[in-house]
């Protein structure tokens, strides 16, 4: 039987994840089988210390606590898809832990360099305006940049100043719009948007478009923000999931608590979330160093 083909329709249909995670977990578990020597169909016949093996031969290898434990939630993942859909009896991968991952704190930047990167755009060009328009919209809601490229223009309440975004496992959330985000939104939708359809094509409804009417790719989105990035003279690596971390930094800096934080980034967990936090301490004990007689 092809488990895996099955975990796959499972991960779509049931929980609804997104194409980006099922293919991570197809992939990683494609590289299992070859590191055992198994193909798909003996997934159902891997034991407890083979598994264990296999994330041992992972540490041996120098390899990153982090790839290490992603690898291990895709096995945990699938053997808790068998055991739910009755193809297993047992867990072979249940108590199976891949050590601590440590705490990787994320790239920011600056609130003087937020500012740089939006001002970059040219605002005498549709391009230009539908850029800036986009960066303030990243770092005004902290939505993700597949979140970004797929908003359509019903989900924009200007009025009430809010947009409507669809996250992992298609779950739809309320993010409010800040008045400088809300302001270049109107200005897009009436001076520019229209410039970027085809002559009697259907309007797509996705917000933002790229030449040709079509909406834009995460990747070109990418490349727009590394682009005013360089022109902005900022000199660390910049992306999308960048201002998405500024997003919720600069938040706790100033005084938001976790909780509406949590719920604006769509993060499930709240532990999630708290790793900006440590940002924050680490932003204090740096103030405190410096400034305390008694340090």
């Amino acid at each position: 039987m092809d488990y895996l083909a099955l975990f796959m329709e499972y991960l779509q249909v049931e929980l609804g994840l997104s194409d980006n995670t099922r293919i991570s977990y197809q992939r990683d578990l494609r590289i299992f089988c070859k590191a055992l020597s198994i193909s798909e169909d003996k997934l159902a016949d891997v034991q407890r210390s083979q598994i264990i093996g296999y994330i041992t031969k992972l540490k041996l290898q120098g390899r990153a606590a982090a790839t290490i434990a992603r690898k291990l939630a895709a096995i945990k993942a699938f053997y808790r898809f068998m055991i739910t859909e009755n193809y297993l009896q047992t867990d072979p991968a249940e108590a199976v832990e891949a050590g601590t991952k440590g705490v990787h704190l994320p790239k920011v930047l600056t609130e003087a360099e937020v500012r740089a990167l939006l001002e970059a755009p040219d605002l005498s060009s549709a391009e230009g305006l539908r850029d800036r328009t986009m960066l303030e919209m990243l770092y005004a809601t902290g939505m993700r940049v597949s979140e970004l490229v797929t908003v359509k223009t019903a989900s924009v309440n200007l009025s009430m100043r809010y947009v409507i975004a669809f996250g992992k496992g298609s779950k739809e959330r309320i993010v409010p719009l800040g008045s400088v985000a809300a302001e270049y939104l109107q200005r897009y939708l009436t001076e520019a948007r229209s410039k970027f359809l085809m002559e009697n094509e259907t309007d797509p409804e996705t917000l933002f478009l790229g030449l040709g009417g079509q909406g834009l790719t995460r990747q070109r989105v990418w490349e727009i923000i590394k682009q005013y990035g360089r022109q902005a003279g900022i000199s660390k690596t910049i992306s999308p999931h960048v201002l998405r971390h500024s997003f919720a930094t600069h938040l706790l800096d100033n005084g938001a608590d976790l909780r509406s934080v949590q719920e604006m980034l769509g993060h499930a967990d709240i532990s999630t979330t708290q790793i900006y936090t440590h940002l924050t301490n680490k932003r204090l004990r740096s103030v405190y160093e410096k400034a305390h007689p008694r340090k």
